[in-house]
């Protein structure tokens, strides 16, 4: 959550417009490279929530179908950013030091980190794969996804045997 809410924070200065922080060069490439460090580490995080959340599933299949929905969503949003491009916004009119023009493609933006907050502070699934590990599926304290057999407590073997066939 602390990374979308850095999201948020950096993506604010991209749409400034009319303000007089909203012509420096300097904010713009400061406001980038803190909008990449915050925002570079979400899509591996949530890769891994998936594939924790949907365990015994193949990650390589939930990380494909995440990656195809997130293309999809992203290429479905590009019209709405294109129309939002040309929306003008005004923020704090009456307080001087604080009014702002943003443009609407960093509203947006801003809007999308917001509705994502939303959603994974309600979030309430259950952590399947690190209960499996919590477990401790295997012999001395390893874990259930050490062995030759990653399924359930039992069917170790059964896998291991399939393996050496």
């Amino acid at each position: 959550l602390a990374c979308l809410l850095a999201t948020m924070f950096f993506v604010v200065p991209l749409g400034l417009t009319d303000h007089m922080l909203g012509n420096e060069p300097v904010l713009l490439v400061l406001a980038l490279l803190g909008l990449g460090i915050a925002c570079g580490p979400i899509q591996p995080i949530n890769a891994e929530l998936a594939v924790d959340v949907t365990y015994p599933s193949d990650e390589t299949a939930v990380e494909s179908v995440q990656q195809v929905g997130g293309n999809l969503v992203s290429a479905l949003m590009v019209p709405v950013a294109e129309w939002a491009l040309n929306q003008d916004y005004e923020f704090f009119r009456k307080v001087r030091p604080l009014d702002m023009d943003v443009r609407g493609d960093a509203v947006l933006l801003f809007t999308v980190a917001a509705v994502t907050i939303l959603y994974f502070t309600t979030f309430d699934a259950p952590l399947r794969r690190t209960m499996a590990d919590e477990a401790g599926g295997g012999k001395d304290g390893a874990s259930v996804l050490d062995g030759p057999g990653f399924v359930v407590e039992g069917e170790e073997t059964v896998v291991a045997e399939l393996v050496r066939k």
